[in-house]
């Protein structure tokens, strides 16, 4: 029978305590057999993560300062671990061999991923697991992307001989053996990749929640749980700010089908949330999946008369932009205006340069800029099928006196997005989720 990866986030691995739940876990089902772990994460309130700590060492390492508090406060949180687990791990000299190196040379990359790193190899010697080293498996190329074919190939044979291991998550190397890291959260694509290594039967990735919830739960008292969920709309859910899963985690699994299970670490026995490639027919009649947003984005506006008739408009303009290298999430367009929604942070390091461009190379009548845009998406397979989805969403706006600024559907109906002010985005979730409960 093909094996069963789990991954367990930084909550499940924040001190001894949790991570003895997880072996727990781990040992309930034989079929466990290939763990990713991420770096000790909060322990409570106010915690600081390891990762974190880290990025401090290299920011004063950078800058020629000393970093002995951080990586003392690093040195506490791993002894304690291991003092508590009662194992007899070197972690003395693994620290100093990473001191070393850092003083040597403060490598961004290499410094962020030595939690994952410490973490796999107290847990593999907790377990009497095999350790796998993500640096010599899991390879990006010159252009700093994944080089899937050959980590699946080569990982896939480094696996397949060992019973048990435990990977380190967020890393791999680049072709000359520096490490790199994936972004924030990138132990969840980690799992994805050995999943689709040994072809796992099922994706665990174990949290801290119990599946993903319909609706951001900071907002939205007590949302639904959501049983299921295709890839496409947890990528939808996802890229919206649906956090509990790195949306590029999907791509690796869904090339070839294999499920993905969020479950949660400190409620072992619930289902949680399972990611397939459809949906069961019983499933199909749920019209709205979840509800996300986020906030940061500007509306930049041209406007220019029979600009329809102008070919390549739209091209022009959508090039200026892409040689400044910002790109665009939405493009909402009329007869004689186009739109184009981009990330505020993003734009606002060659906002002047790119306004520049466009009045030169596009010769429109006016631009303006529209800065403090949330936007919020209605997700749903479903609502292909339902009649009206899109008027409850307006209606429970207005209903609530919140205007929007802008709207957007694509063609596949998937989902329904709309722009608001950032200071209704909190409301406008709350609303949209109260007129969408009973299609969910």
């Amino acid at each position: 029978m093909n094996p069963i990866v789990a991954k367990f986030g930084g909550s499940s691995l924040a001190d001894a305590a949790q991570i003895r739940k997880v072996a727990a876990i781990i040992k309930a089902d034989s079929d466990r057999k290939y763990i990713v772990v991420s770096a000790p994460g909060k322990r409570e309130d106010g915690d600081i993560k390891v990762t974190d700590l880290l990025y401090q060492c290299h920011f004063l390492a950078e800058r020629g300062l000393g970093f002995e508090v951080p990586f003392s406060s690093i040195r506490g949180r791993f002894s304690e671990i291991v003092h508590e687990l009662g194992i007899n791990f070197d972690l003395e000299g693994e620290l100093r061999a990473i001191y070393e190196r850092f003083s040597a040379a403060p490598d961004r990359d290499y410094i962020a991923s030595r939690g994952e790193y410490l973490n796999a190899k107290i847990i593999s010697d907790f377990l009497g697991f095999d350790f796998v080293e993500p640096a010599d498996n899991i390879f990006f190329g010159e252009n700093g992307r994944l080089d899937g074919e050959r980590t699946f190939a080569g990982l896939g044979e480094r696996l397949q001989d060992l019973s048990y291991a435990v990977i380190p998550g967020f890393y791999g190397a680049m072709p000359d053996g520096r490490v790199r890291t994936f972004s924030r959260g990138g132990s969840d694509i980690t799992g994805s990749i050995v999943a689709r290594a040994v072809n796992a039967r099922l994706y665990e990735n174990w949290t801290d929640v119990s599946g993903l919830l319909s609706a951001d739960p900071r907002i939205v008292t007590n949302p639904k749980v959501i049983e299921s969920i295709t890839y496409t709309e947890l990528r939808e859910l996802s890229y919206m700010g649906a956090s509990v899963l790195h949306e590029d985690a999907i791509f690796p699994v869904k090339t070839v089908g294999i499920p993905i299970n969020i479950r949660n670490t400190n409620q072992p026995d619930e289902l949680g949330t399972t990611i397939t490639s459809s949906l069961k027919d019983d499933t199909q009649a749920r019209t709205v999946t979840g509800i996300a947003g986020r906030k940061g984005f500007s509306a930049v506006i041209v406007e220019k008369s029979m600009m329809n008739a102008e070919v390549g408009f739209g091209a022009g303009l959508l090039q200026v932009f892409a040689e400044h290298g910002v790109a665009f999430e939405h493009c909402p367009s009329g007869i004689d205006t186009l739109s184009l929604i981009v990330n505020t942070e993003h734009f606002a390091a060659s906002k002047e340069a790119i306004l520049r461009d466009i009045w030169r190379e596009m010769e429109p009548e006016s631009i303006s800029v529209q800065d403090g845009l949330a936007m919020i998406a209605v997700v749903g397979q479903g609502m292909v099928l339902s009649r009206g989805t899109a008027v409850r969403v307006f209606k429970a706006l207005a209903d609530a006196e919140i205007n929007i600024r802008m709207i957007d559907q694509g063609p596949s109906e998937l989902n329904i997005i709309v722009g608001v002010d950032e200071a209704d985005f909190e409301d406008a979730i709350r609303a949209i989720y109260r007129g969408m409960e009973s299609l969910m």
